[in-house]
């Protein structure tokens, strides 16, 4: 009986000190700073989103995701981020001071009652472009100065194309556009069946590679595949050396 009371008061101590610790720093370690580090992606693919916004909803400050899908923004442990972008089905994650990669699925697209439908990205893309020209605007949202010569211009052309609804869509759809044949022409060089057909890389490590060696549009401008699979491997190297040391 004695050893079963002195086994009572021990886990009864050992739980008082628990409950103290949680108290005492619990708070202070669920609301430590971090730098939350990570890439947009779209679910089902290797084709990274750019100009996506990441927002901390206990703060409301919002940072966008680069050309890469990168990004990178302050937080406390806990927070909860909110990743979003336009046709695509925002999610949520909780800030844990991890580099992460973040799927976003698309959602059906539309764009002025244009909907896209079962074709090559590119296809859609470019079929986009031309209803704009169907509904009016003819230079996405950018007119030739030589709209203005009353001769043999076009004066109300060029003012519409500056300031009409339509061509102002066009121009921002046109940001958008050249913005993602940048994003699949890094794809189309740099995605993880090429990776793991070079490397040894996978799992988490794999998306870690992806995150910190992810080429530039600027860089594969030129490249073909001998170039991506040389960059593949001398920076898997780099890589792999990194986590030995």
């Amino acid at each position: 009986m004695l050893i079963l009371h002195t086994l009572i008061s021990m886990k009864v101590i050992s739980l008082s000190i628990c409950v103290f610790i949680c108290i005492m720093f619990g708070p202070k370690l669920y609301g430590q700073d971090v730098l939350m580090k990570g890439a947009i992606i779209e679910k089902g693919t290797n084709i990274r989103i750019g100009l996506g916004v990441i927002t901390n909803k206990r703060t409301g400050k919002a940072v966008g995701s680069n050309d890469l899908g990168l990004f990178q923004i302050h937080a406390k442990l806990g927070d909860t981020l909110t990743i979003e972008k336009r046709n695509f089905n925002s999610t949520e994650v909780v800030a844990d001071g991890h580099e992460r990669s973040i799927y976003l699925i698309r959602a059906s697209t539309m764009l002025d009652e244009v909907t896209i439908k079962g074709k090559t990205k590119v296809e859609d893309l470019q079929e986009i472009r031309w209803e704009f020209r169907r509904q009016g605007s003819f230079y996405e949202g950018k007119p030739p100065l030589i709209l203005l010569n009353p001769i043999n211009g076009n004066p109300l052309t060029f003012f519409y194309e500056l300031f009409g609804k339509t061509p102002r869509k066009a121009r921002r759809f046109r940001r958008y556009y050249v913005n993602e044949l940048k994003l699949m022409q890094v794809d189309y060089f740099f995605n993880k069946s090429l990776i793991k057909q070079y490397t040894l890389l996978e799992g988490k490590k794999l998306d870690k590679f992806i995150l910190d060696y992810a080429p530039t549009a600027e860089m594969v401008k030129n490249w073909n595949t001998y170039d991506a699979a040389n960059y593949i491997r001398l920076s898997a190297k780099k890589y792999t050396d990194t986590l030995k040391n």
